[in-house]
């Protein structure tokens, strides 16, 4: 999406939002957590229940009074929020504390798609009309329960609702209160045994279905058992000591008066270990030739699946589902619920959704939206829906041979214009704020130096929790958002940050530090060649220019990396760029039109080097007709290197350059 200005209402109801954190205490970095299910690493001698530090102590305090397994509270808080506070800003569904608990009243005041903004057009075929979404997202009806936990919490506390949106003490008892009245309607009391609070933490989890409360439940065991520890973002250590061998007590969960399912679960493509129905995407003709919202395919027997885009909703829940059920609507693979985790699929892996803006990537790549809001800095999502769209992705990559790396699990944000037109109006989503070091972390794949400190390459790796670069136009124009952790790091003309910002010439405007404008920054996990090295300062080759960031030795922005690279053929000046690797001319058989490959308003000098992905095949999937009798994929014998040109990927022709160890 481009992201939107803040909307209405995100403040918390009660009062002014606290100040942002000291430096002292972003300063404190967060410890790595194991993934779920694998041994944890020692913790630290100061991480321990015995260090008296605030937090810790006050789930001690809570587990006491509520008579709640101080495990079960302690793990029910790390998979909603890692036991960081965000100084009482809401998450992207209204939630707040180290608890989450939920007050989406005014938190989702507004609701809409990121498709339904900018010019992008999602199908991104020139072969066809372009679409338009006028789709209109439904008014959101009564709250789920699951977002308004925090008012009931404020009923079994006794507590008022600012103090436990606000006080990280008072949120944690409020869960844990939540916690012990879900036991007592479950007909169970208090118990030491943790393992007999399955049922209550599947209540918590404000699932209304089984599956989902089930997924959620197993997950916070999974905690338990492997155990975790590490330092919030107020700078204090927290740790739950590990329990290998903890069996719950699934018998409850039948008691619960949950839902099946409204889809049939059977039918989608997921892993066992997340919740997954299936609401599925109309293919449906509604006249004058048009049709939507998806195209039918055979992939990967018809062409590989190469790529998965990660989204941003910019909407609730309930009204993002609404919109992909509509067939005048654009559609995409998957949703994931920030609350819980839960993943509604909406198109067959095989088939192709419209989704990412460049009909070459959608023809390749499945598609994922988060519920989120790009512009909110403070709009925080929840360690559930990360590690849900983690095992979804890890599944994907392994079913369809799809590398875990930057160039291949492409935010939205990376996907290039297909056109020099297109450039312009491509989206922004999930923007600076979404925690790609974590991401993959979770993935199985952490960015980590590859090379000596002499390398030619670098891996974009900043500190998340303590590198915070000052972007504006969260909320009106120009203005600062608030200070925040992100994955985002600025890029400059020289070195010095009194210089100008790199420019962009494909979008035709002075860079910014606007949350949306891409011309001056690189993301984590990406992969740029070194053009120079001065102090602190790395220069990378970026859009065919000499971009400088601030790369210091005792924080770095970025690591050695080695790898393949690109560089103009012998005897060429420079080699242009596309946004989508087509066939040649000569491939397309008769009744397919040829489809222009035109390049992009840039171009690779020679001396410039630039990571490859990999060699890919110029390909065009042909479908423009409801009646599947005439779609045809297209495949030439010209090839191409996807590489990282600059924010985006882009494509050279494999005649063009030569490839050689960076």
């Amino acid at each position: 999406m481009r992201g939107s200005p803040t909307r209405p209402g995100r403040a918390p109801a009660g009062g002014a939002r606290p100040a942002r954190r000291t430096a002292g205490a972003l300063a404190a970095a967060a410890l790595t957590l194991p993934l779920l299910g694998a041994a944890p690493s020692a913790p630290p001698p100061d991480a321990g229940p015995s260090d008296g530090t605030r937090l810790q102590e006050a789930f001690d305090a809570a587990a006491t009074t509520y008579e709640v397994p101080r495990s079960v509270l302690l793990a029910v808080s790390y998979l909603q929020s890692r036991w960081d506070t965000h100084d009482g800003a809401p998450s992207v569904t209204g939630g707040y504390g180290p608890m989450h608990l939920t007050d989406a009243r005014t938190a989702l005041a507004s609701a809409t798609s990121h498709h339904d903004e900018g010019t992008e057009d999602p199908r991104g075929d020139d072969a066809r009309p372009a679409l338009r979404p006028e789709a209109q997202v439904p008014p959101a009806a009564a709250l789920p329960d699951r977002l308004a936990t925090l008012p009931r919490a404020a009923e079994l506390t006794g507590l008022s609702a600012e103090r436990l949106r606000e006080d990280p003490a008072a949120n944690v008892a409020g869960g844990a209160a939540l916690l012990a009245d879900a036991q007592r309607r479950l007909g169970g009391g208090p118990s030491e045994d943790p393992a007999r609070w399955y049922g209550a933490v599947a209540r918590f989890s404000g699932a209304d279905d089984t599956a989902s409360a089930a997924a959620y439940a197993d997950d916070v065991y999974a905690v338990i058992r492997a155990g975790a520890h590490r330092v919030t973002d107020t700078g204090e250590p927290v740790a739950l000591a590990a329990r290998p061998g903890l069996a719950p007590d699934r018998s409850a969960l039948r008691r619960a008066g949950l839902r099946t399912a409204s889809g049939d679960s059977a039918a989608t493509e997921c892993p066992a270990t997340v919740s997954c129905e299936w609401i599925p995407a109309p293919y449906e003709e509604f006249g004058d030739g048009d049709y939507g919202n998806h195209d039918l395919s055979d992939r990967p027997v018809s062409q590989p699946i190469r790529y998965i885009v990660v989204h941003d909703t910019e909407g609730a829940w309930e009204g993002v589902l609404a919109s992909v059920q509509d067939p005048t609507f654009v559609s995409w693979h998957y949703s994931l619920r920030s609350t819980d985790g839960h993943i509604a699929q909406h198109v067959r892996t095989r088939d192709v959704a419209w989704h990412a803006g460049n009909w070459y990537v959608n023809a390749g790549a499945v598609g994922l939206e988060h519920e989120g809001f790009l512009a909110e800095p403070d709009a925080w999502y929840t360690e559930a829906m990360y590690r849900s769209s983690a095992r979804l992705v890890r599944y994907l990559a392994g079913k369809y041979d799809i590398p875990l790396d930057r160039q291949h699990v492409l935010g939205h944000d990376t996907v290039p214009g297909p056109t020099s037109a297109a450039v312009p109006g491509m989206h922004t989503d999930p923007g600076p704020y979404w925690d790609w070091a974590h991401y993959f972390e979770l993935l199985g794949s952490p960015f980590g130096a590859t090379a000596e400190r002499s390398g030619g390459l670098v891996t974009i790796r900043p500190d998340y929790a303590t590198h915070g670069p000052v972007f504006t136009g969260c909320g009106r124009a120009g203005e600062p958002c608030a200070a925040h952790g992100s994955s985002a790091v600025r890029l400059y003309s020289e070195h010095d940050e009194r210089s100008a910002l790199i420019r962009d010439i494909g979008l035709g405007a002075n860079p910014t530090t606007g949350v949306n404008d891409l011309s001056s920054r690189v993301s984590t996990g990406q992969q740029y060649a070194v053009a120079d090295r001065w102090g602190d300062w790395t220069a990378i080759w970026y859009l065919g220019q000499k971009a400088w960031f601030r790369n210091p030795k005792k924080q770095p922005t970025a690591v050695p990396a080695a790898g393949r690279v690109v560089t103009p053929r012998k005897g060429l000046d420079s080699v242009p760029v596309y946004g989508r690797a087509y066939p040649e001319k000569a491939a397309y058989p008769e009744g397919v039109p040829a489809q222009e490959v035109s390049p992009l308003p840039y171009t690779l000098p020679k001396g410039q080097q630039y990571v490859t992905g990999g060699e890919v095949p110029g390909e065009y999937l042909y479908a423009v007709a409801f009646d599947r009798s005439s779609h045809q994929v297209v495949r030439g014998k010209e090839l191409y290197h996807r590489i990282q040109f600059g924010h985006r990927v882009a494509f050279v022709r494999a005649a063009d350059v030569t490839v050689k160890q960076g």
